[in-house]
């Protein structure tokens, strides 16, 4: 039997990781990598840069999504650019994206941060089907567990990173096989909400106010104290004042 085309969309250390484990798949899984995309994600450091790891086993680097090739499945994790239907279309089979959230609640960008200021008790970590809107195609996967408390934002992350690898690991031959149920996330909007992020919400959230009551001012701190990014800050004459306290 012809091996399966799959093309990989990914970037971070998540996309490192799943990229990874693909390659190490692939024959097992009678898979041909035909393609990645990524992009360089400088503030996560070194050592997960997908397009050496695509180089060292011969898989073509995309230089744009224009350049997709026709595919039984385009697997997406932690990837920068939204789909268009044209792009969707190269994927025969399933075109499906791992979403470091638990959906429907958390969609978009900033998932952690909006977690710990909505005093959340449950985080996850999905793999849903692409369709043009943001993290909102049917659920295939899906893994929860609870949030410690007093979480800070890079335990969360941290957390669901690791989630994250055993979910796309636990469940690569199932995604391959097409052996799934699809959710609709509409029918589970009503009992765990829903919400969208943008990553330009991250400046507002970062801005603390010292009037604010302590409880408010550390859940702040500890949702948006990031390492690699700006800290979260208040005001004093005008001049940004870092908060950056050990968890």
């Amino acid at each position: 039997m012809p091996a399966k085309k799959i093309v990989f969309l990914g970037s971070k250390p998540i996309g490192y990781e799943c990229l990874a484990y693909l390659i190490a798949q692939k024959e097992a899984l009678n898979l041909d990598i035909t393609g990645i995309r990524t992009r360089s994600r400088k503030e996560f450091g070194e050592g997960h840069d997908l397009t050496e790891l695509a180089g060292k086993n011969n898989i073509p680097v995309l230089s744009n999504l224009n350049d997709l090739p026709e595919c039984a499945i385009i697997y997406s994790v932690q990837y920068h650019e939204l789909l268009k239907p044209k792009h969707i279309q190269k994927a025969k089979e399933l075109c499906v994206n791992l979403h470091m959230a638990p959906l429907p609640e958390y969609r978009g960008a900033n998932q952690f941060s909006f977690a710990i200021l909505d005093r959340k008790k449950e985080f996850g970590t999905t793999i849903h089907k692409i369709d043009t809107r943001i993290d909102h195609g049917d659920i295939l996967f899906q893994k929860r567990f609870p949030i410690p408390d007093d979480c800070w934002v890079g335990e969360l992350y941290e957390l669901t990173f690791k989630a994250s690898v055993y979910l796309f690991k636990e469940t690569l031959a199932d995604v391959v096989t097409g052996n799934y149920t699809p959710i609709p996330q509409e029918s589970l909007v009503a009992k765990y909400g829903t919400s969208l992020h943008y990553r330009k919400e991250m400046a507002d959230i970062k801005m603390i106010d010292m009037a604010w009551d302590k409880e408010k001012i550390d859940r702040h701190v500890r949702a948006t104290a990031m390492p690699g990014f700006e800290p979260p800050y208040y005001l004093e004459n005008g001049e940004k004042v870092y908060l950056t306290p050990d968890p």
